[in-house]
């Protein structure tokens, strides 16, 4: 990932926690040693919930990330990795938080992006909670949405201003057969005309 020059990866998702807070703890540091900032976990629901800004060609980007996913068919729901105050974890796709987050990390920041690994798996049809939380990001002021989880393409709309990328399919992953397999890398330019 280092080699590849990634600068920040969203650990909120349905497997950052398959081998309990040790595991998380000893991602973000291999992460962290290799030059890579991570966002969407953390040791309480503060540090999930805390953007990460970078800066770059004059621009500060904050950046956030959250979970949505359905429990999984052995029973095991994702919910219960939810980061609070006294517990580590992920932080949670609730569209009031994400406003409140994104609200907050506009006020130091040029451009918010939301990473949102939400949706319904090796499913083309946007869900409604994947739409109603990236309308709530770009409702309070985030200007790109990029959405992770089904494994296969979904749309791209405008929205207020914002680009929401609801699934950019898979990166690599080759567990699946055909069209499924399919994806793209988005090229997005951000600059300061929108004054999102």
């Amino acid at each position: 990932l280092s080699l590849a020059k990634f600068d920040l990866l969203s650990l909120a998702n349905n497997h950052s926690m398959d081998y309990g807070y040790a595991g998380l703890v000893d991602t973000q540091n291999a992460l962290s040693q290799s030059g890579i900032a991570t966002v969407g976990a953390g040791s309480n629901v503060s540090a999930a919930h805390a953007p990460v800004y970078i800066e770059r060609n004059g621009l500060r980007l904050a950046f956030l990330a959250y979970a949505d996913v359905l429990p999984e068919n052995s029973g095991f729901d994702p919910r219960t990795w939810v980061a609070t105050q006294t517990q580590p974890g992920i932080a949670w796709a609730d569209p009031s938080q994400i406003k409140a987050d994104v609200t907050a990390a506009k006020l130091r920041a040029d451009l918010v992006v939301v990473l949102l690994h939400s949706g319904y798996e090796i499913n083309s049809t946007v869900s409604f909670n994947q739409r109603t939380e990236a309308h709530a990001a770009i409702d309070a002021g985030a200007a790109l949405v990029l959405g992770s989880h089904p494994h296969i393409l979904q749309g791209i709309e405008q929205y207020h201003g914002g680009l929401i990328a609801y699934s950019l399919g898979n990166f690599v992953f080759d567990q699946y057969k055909g069209v499924v397999n399919a994806n793209i890398i988005l090229r997005v330019v951000l600059d300061r005309s929108e004054d999102r």
